[in-house]
């Protein structure tokens, strides 16, 4: 419980530092939106305007300390300010309809390839020197090793363009409503479906090394040699206690890859043209959003912290190891 609490307690500073930076980071920048907006209008505008317009997008002139103390308030209110870009869509409306969707994909392209790379690692780390290893890990090592936009693009082409398999762009057929019809997710799933077989066959060698390195450690060790001399069957030696200490390092990874599924769809989103967090990131950059960035930043920094919390705690069910040492 002491460790529980004080992890606890370093997560919740990480997360006020990482709320801190991003209040200041954008600050740091000159200008605002406002004077960015009307630099576009490539003329000259009544100051009483431009006034209106930085009270639209909330920008204040305050001192910086007041303008944070405002900031925390809002946040602790849910409110994340008004996006430049879907002006005058707030971004937590902005943010709350493109997450899903980013979520939705990474998050099931993240999670197959995680288990299939994992099982494969463990089944080709036990019959080391089979056909199996001598083919199955430099194929998939060869296919992560192709720069992802470029495999993404051959298989778009490929797939979709000459074989007509699946969609070329975007998430939904637009001739459908959307909504929770078995029509809408029938199209949203094959939308899905090819983005999130690229992800999976890019990242799966990854999985699959790191999970075979491991093992091949894990099965020299005494405890693996001793239950395969008191005859318990392979496939208990193998899960029950080769690989359950081999999968520590994967988990911590799966971990990290979690919490960086929220901002790591940005370049799928653009080959695919699929709608997402990744996507509203560009066009806020691309148009100085600075209330949407920092928006999505925060939620980036929030799933991190998540991820890496959750990891603690799978690493003290997994490894009673670690439960000893914390007791």
């Amino acid at each position: 419980m002491r460790h529980l609490l004080r992890r606890i307690g370093f997560y919740l500073v990480a997360l006020w530092a990482s709320i801190t930076l991003n209040f200041l980071i954008p600050r740091l920048v000159p200008g605002n939106p406002a004077q960015v907006l009307i630099a576009r209008l490539q003329g000259r505008i009544d100051p009483r305007a431009e006034h209106a317009m930085e009270i639209a997008f909330g920008i204040s002139h305050d001192s910086l300390w007041r303008q944070y103390f405002e900031y925390l308030g809002n946040l602790a209110h849910g409110n994340l300010g008004i996006s430049v870009t879907y002006f005058p869509t707030p971004v937590a409306t902005v943010i709350g309809q493109d997450l899903p969707w980013t979520l939705a994909l990474m998050g099931t392209a993240v999670v197959l390839s995680f288990v299939g790379g994992t099982l494969l690692g463990i089944i080709v780390a036990w019959r080391r020197g089979s056909r199996l290893d001598a083919l199955l890990t430099p194929a998939l090592t060869f296919l992560s090793a192709i720069p992802y936009f470029w495999l993404a693009l051959v298989m778009l082409y490929v797939l979709g363009f000459v074989l007509n398999w699946f969609p070329l762009s975007g998430g939904y057929d637009l001739s459908t409503e959307p909504g929770w019809t078995p029509a809408f997710l029938l199209s949203a799933f094959q939308h899905a479906l090819l983005p999130a077989f690229t992800i999976v066959i890019s990242s799966i060698a990854g999985w699959l090394l790191g999970m075979r390195n491991a093992m091949m450690t894990t099965l020299s060790e005494d405890y693996v040699l001793m239950a395969q001399a008191k005859g318990l069957s392979q496939r208990r030696v193998m899960l029950a206690y080769a690989a359950r200490n081999a999968i520590l390092p994967n988990i911590t990874g799966f971990a990290l890859s979690l919490g960086f599924i929220v901002g790591g769809a940005l370049l799928t989103e653009i080959v695919f043209s699929y709608p997402g967090i990744g996507f509203a990131l560009l066009q806020a950059v691309q148009n100085s959003d600075y209330a949407l960035l920092q928006g999505i930043f925060l939620i980036i920094a929030v799933a991190v912290l998540g991820a890496n919390f959750l990891a603690d705690l799978i690493y003290v069910a997994l490894d009673p190891r670690v439960r000893q040492e914390r007791s």
